[in-house]
């Protein structure tokens, strides 16, 4: 690849005047070359780069840290993993998290981060903000709602979409810039607690994933040959216990996450329609949040009624939309997170399950406000006199006669005709 067509590229395209900078800084490829863009490019005055935890784990955070140290930076760290915990993944689980197949999790930790960002920036009178996403997809929409949101005035700097940069010429960049790449997988990974999203935009159609990507799922083949047994124990939609032990969320979806791995829990490897509209092969691992979710459908079958479960499913379909699509902090949202935690005061109840070999079998249920009443509906007991329900059919079925006798009116018409 030619150094020189790249680094020409770069000096031709115009930026804006900026001084005071903020970055989103994770001490990945585009953010590390960012800080490096901001230096010889934008020529900033002042660069602060913001690190938000949001548990992507601590060989990540020590490589943000080494990295730092090489660019010569100097960055603010924020924690914000129990927010993400125990707000955001929280409430994923109450709204069944799923957009097309994906438990949304990067969506909202690229939010979450912006937010963070541009309070920062503001609290900092910078005049830009910096963040490293592609041009080809969906973060960038996400965080520059986020950013016009809490900091609406501010500059929004997106190198790697405004420089019309390739991932080849990012990485050429860094060579030959001596900006440190650490990159394993092309096109990355992102990962949190909840969901790990690997080589995003990156795999190709019938693009073969070696054994080695993953960090906690292992193929069923390699899975152990004898079943585990599990209890989890849910609380307003919110696990609480795992195997009789009271942990917080943050404690349980990690365990889940190396239990369900083990067993062959958690690949998904699907067709994604992004933000732009566009497909893309996404492959993503998530064994704890595959295990949740499932069984929270399935405590919501047994607590809430008839009339609530479809629209709550439509609720649910619609807080995922938003998220995906960078709108968080957007009024909708917060009406359906309203409703949501509304409709999980009866979600409570206690599961026993067994995994093997990528299988989740309920083998016990069990709640204090489940509305699965066997001693009446159950054919095996008596619960009620059966002939009362005689009646009921004659009423419910009314409609239908009536359905019956216009037929037969059209039928006479078109044989007349």
């Amino acid at each position: 690849m030619d150094i020189k067509a790249i680094l020409n590229k770069v000096e031709s395209t115009k930026t804006p005047v900026v001084n005071r900078v903020a970055i989103a800084y994770s001490g990945g490829l585009d953010s590390a070359l960012g800080v490096e863009l901001l230096k010889r490019k934008y020529r900033a005055k002042e660069i602060i780069p913001i690190t938000v935890d949001v548990g992507q784990g601590e060989d990540e955070i020590e490589e943000s840290k080494e990295k730092a140290s090489q660019l010569g930076i100097q960055q603010i760290w924020i924690e914000a993993k129990e927010e993400f915990t125990e707000k955001w993944i929280a409430r994923a689980i109450q709204a069944n998290s799923n957009y097309l197949g994906y438990p949304v999790s990067t969506s909202m930790t690229r939010q979450l981060i912006a937010r963070k960002v541009a309070e920062i920036a503001v609290a900092n009178n910078c005049d830009a903000i910096m963040e490293g996403s592609s041009g080809k997809g969906n973060d960038q929409y996400r965080m520059h709602n986020v950013f016009k949101t809490f900091a609406p005035d501010m500059k929004i700097l997106v190198p790697v979409r405004d420089f019309d940069l390739t991932r080849l010429e990012e990485k050429e960049l860094c060579i030959h810039w001596g900006v440190p790449v650490t990159e394993q997988i092309s096109g990355g990974d992102d990962k949190t607690m909840w969901c790990r999203s690997i080589a995003s935009g990156a795999i190709d159609l019938n693009q073969e994933l070696p054994d080695d990507i993953w960090m906690w799922y292992k193929p069923p083949e390699s899975a152990p040959d004898k079943a585990i047994i599990l209890e989890l124990n849910f609380m307003k939609g919110i696990p609480v216990a795992l195997n009789g032990k009271e942990m917080s969320l943050g404690e349980i979806v990690p365990r889940l996450n190396e239990i369900g791995g083990e067993n062959a829990i958690g690949k998904i490897d699907m067709f994604e329609d992004g933000i732009m509209d566009l497909k893309s092969r996404e492959i993503y691992e998530a064994p704890g949040a595959t295990i949740i979710l499932k069984l929270h459908r399935d405590l919501e079958q047994f607590c809430l009624t008839k009339d609530e479960i479809p629209f709550k499913g439509m609720v649910d379909q619609r807080w995922a939309y938003l998220i995906y699509h960078g709108m968080a902090y957007h009024p909708l949202k917060m009406d359906l997170d309203a409703f949501i935690e509304q409709s999980q005061k009866v979600v409570n109840g206690k599961y026993k399950i067994k995994l093997y070999k990528g299988n989740i079998d309920i083998l016990e249920r069990e709640s204090d406000t489940g509305l699965f009443c066997p001693d009446i509906r159950s054919i095996k007991t008596g619960g009620f006199d059966q002939r009362m329900c005689s009646d009921t059919a004659h009423v419910l079925g009314m409609p239908f006669e009536i359905l019956a006798k216009r037929n037969e009116k059209l039928t006479d018409k078109r044989a007349l005709q």
